[in-house]
C-alpha cells in the first residue's frame, strides 16, 4: 500500500515516537494528532505547524470526543499511553485505564469508519517479563506479580494487544500490532535511558545507573523504527499479526552503555550507581525474524552512530527547554482544544 493521500490519525501523535513518524507523511497526506500533550516532541518539529497537520487536545477515554476527531480517517496509529517506569510506577490506576479502556475505545471507534485501510496498535517489549533473550512474538508472554506496579504498565498493553486481536478475528478489522524494544533518538522526551544519559555527558553531569547496571537491553534508532512501523502500516502481510520492532544487533549492558556514552561524546561525565526503585528487567534482546521474512524489516544503524546522531540534535538544542528534564513545549497555535 503507498502510504500518500491518505487521512492520518494518530493518538499520542505529539509524542517521540509518533511525531516522527509525522515528519515522514506529512507532505502527502492529512494528519491529525489527537494527544494530551503532557509529553510533547512535535513543538520541537520543524512540521510542528504544517499546513497539512491539525493538532486536537483530547483525551482517549472521551468517546465521543474521539470518534469526532477520528472521523474520515483511513489510516490509525494508536500510540497514546500512560508510559515510562516512574510515571506507571507512581500512577497504577490511571496506567491501567487510559492503557486498556483507552484502547478499547480507539477500536471501537475505528469500527465506525467506513474505509478503515490499517489500524497500528502500540503494544510493549515489557509484555516478554523480566528476562527474555530473541524473544519471538508466539513466545509466552508475562504479566508479573500483582501488587507489583510496574508490571500494571505490561498487563495493560498485554489486554490492548488480546483485544486488537480479537477486533481482527471477529470483525474483521485490519489490525497490526507493533511491539517497540527500548526506542531511542532525537526528539525523545519523556523518561528514556539513553537520552537522559547523552544529556547527562553533555552537560558533563553525573550518570546514575540504577542497580549494579549488568541489566541487558537491545537499543533501536528511531529511524530504524520509523521504517518498521511505515512497514507494518502499509504491508499487507502484516495484517492479523504482532511484530518486535527492534535491533538485535545493538546489544549492551546498562553499564556498558553508559561507557560508551561517556566515550562517544567526549565526556567527562562520572557514572554512579543507585539502589533501584523497584523490579527491573535482567535481559530483553528480540528476535526480529517474523518482521524480516513478512514485510523486510530489518535495523540498519548501529549503536555508536545512534548516539551520535542523537547528540547532534541535543546540541543543537542547548539552549532551548528540550534538553532539560522539564521541558515545556512551546506553544503551537493550531492546537484545537
Amino acid at each position: 500500500m503507498d502510504i500518500s493521500g491518505r487521512k492520518i490519525f494518530i493518538t499520542g501523535g505529539a509524542g517521540f515516537i509518533g511525531s516522527t513518524l509525522i515528519g515522514r507523511l506529512i507532505r502527502d497526506n492529512q494528519i491529525t494528532i489527537y494527544d494530551n500533550f503532557r509529553r510533547d516532541s512535535i513543538s520541537s518539529r520543524p512540521w510542528a505547524k504544517h499546513e497539512n497537520l491539525d493538532l486536537i487536545k483530547g483525551d482517549i477515554l472521551d468517546y465521543a470526543s474521539l470518534k469526532k476527531a477520528m472521523a474520515g480517517a483511513d489510516i490509525v496509529v494508536h500510540c497514546a499511553a500512560i508510559a515510562g517506569i516512574d510515571t506507571v510506577i507512581k500512577k497504577p490506576t490511571e496506567t491501567m485505564r487510559v492503557n486498556m479502556v483507552g484502547t478499547a475505545k480507539v477500536l471501537d471507534a475505528a469500527l465506525t469508519l467506513p474505509h478503515l485501510e490499517r489500524l497500528v496498535n502500540f503494544s510493549t517489549s515489557e509484555v516478554f517479563g523480566q528476562s527474555a533473550f530473541r524473544s519471538e512474538e508466539s513466545d509466552v508472554t508475562h504479566i508479573g506479580a500483582v501488587g507489583e506496579a510496574r508490571w500494571t504498565y505490561a498487563v495493560s498493553k498485554l489486554a490492548g494487544e488480546h483485544l486488537s486481536k480479537a477486533y481482527h478475528d471477529e470483525f474483521k478489522m485490519p489490525i497490526v500490532t507493533v511491539r517497540p524494544f527500548n526506542v531511542y533518538g532525537p526528539g525523545q522526551v519523556g523518561e528514556g535511558a539513553l537520552s537522559i544519559f547523552i544529556k547527562q555527558a553533555l552537560r558533563n553531569e553525573e550518570i546514575l545507573i540504577q542497580g549494579q547496571g549488568n541489566q541487558i537491553r537491545a537499543w533501536c534508532y528511531i529511524d530504524d523504527f520509523v521504517d518498521g512501523l511505515l512497514l507494518a502500516i502499509s504491508h499487507p502481510n502484516a495484517i492479523g499479526e504482532s511484530f518486535n520492532i527492534g535491533n538485535a544487533r545493538a546489544v549492551i549492558t546498562v553499564y556498558g552503555l553508559a561507557q560508551t556514552v561517556v566515550r562517544v561524546l567526549g565526556s567527562s561525565s562520572p557514572i554512579k550507581f543507585v539502589d533501584a526503585n523497584g523490579p527491573d528487567v535482567e535481559l530483553r534482546v528480540p528476535s526480529v525474524t517474523k518482521a524480516k521474512k513478512l514485510f523486510g524489516f530489518e535495523a540498519g544503524i548501529d549503536l555508536e552512530d545512534g548516539i551520535l546522531r542523537t547528540a547532534e540534535f541535543y546540541r543543537d538544542h542547548l539552549d532551548h527547554a528540550v534538553i532539560d528534564e522539564e521541558y515545556r513545549p512551546r506553544e503551537i497555535s493550531k492546537i484545537i482544544e
